[in-house]
């Protein structure tokens, strides 16, 4: 049986920040390049199941878009809902189980999409397999940082890097 792995795969500004503090991501379209999606589609492509937190999956629906795991089964973190809706399996459990449960199962690998508050806790317990990161070339002064303190150190290994005429930088580490 394939191991599974836990793979965070998400953008960040130069100074380290995934939105601003109300939430906004408009300065992602910094980079918005016809055609380009910086290997997103061949990435989720490997992956059948999602993790993100609640506040991260409210503003995904507010995108112009249909829901962009459709056939992916999807997991959301949160306290206050529960159940499921059209799109999502609402969990409000221990996420070390969860990730145990998913990691004892056949299966592709596990894409954490967000916020940070779920990559912080993941990191916590030292869950995250993979981190893919997409550095954009804007600084935000302040907002919802990706890595937040209070969490161990962490040695990582450098897998690649892929720069695009954008400026995006994006970043393959593995856990050692």
């Amino acid at each position: 049986m394939k191991t599974r792995k836990v793979i965070l795969y998400i953008a960040m500004s130069l100074d380290g920040y995934i939105a601003t503090n109300d939430g906004d991501l408009s300065w992602l379209d910094a980079v918005q390049v016809p055609g380009e999606d910086y290997g997103y589609n061949a990435f989720v492509s490997s992956v059948d199941t999602v993790i993100m937190g609640r506040k991260t999956y409210d503003k995904v629906l507010t995108f112009d878009i249909p829901f962009p795991h459709k056939g992916h089964m999807c997991y959301v973190l949160s306290n206050s809902k529960q159940g499921t809706d059209e799109n999502v399996t609402f969990y409000n459990g221990d996420l070390t189980a969860l990730i145990a449960d998913l990691k004892s199962k056949e299966g592709e690998d596990i894409f954490v999409d967000g916020g940070a508050n779920i990559v912080n806790e993941l990191m916590k317990h030292g869950l995250i397999d993979k981190f893919i990161v997409s550095v954009i070339p804007v600084f935000l002064g302040g907002g919802i940082r990706l890595f937040n303190d209070g969490r161990p150190g962490e040695t990582l290994k450098l897998g690649h890097t892929s720069t695009y005429p954008s400026g995006l930088v994006q970043m393959w580490y593995d856990r050692v």
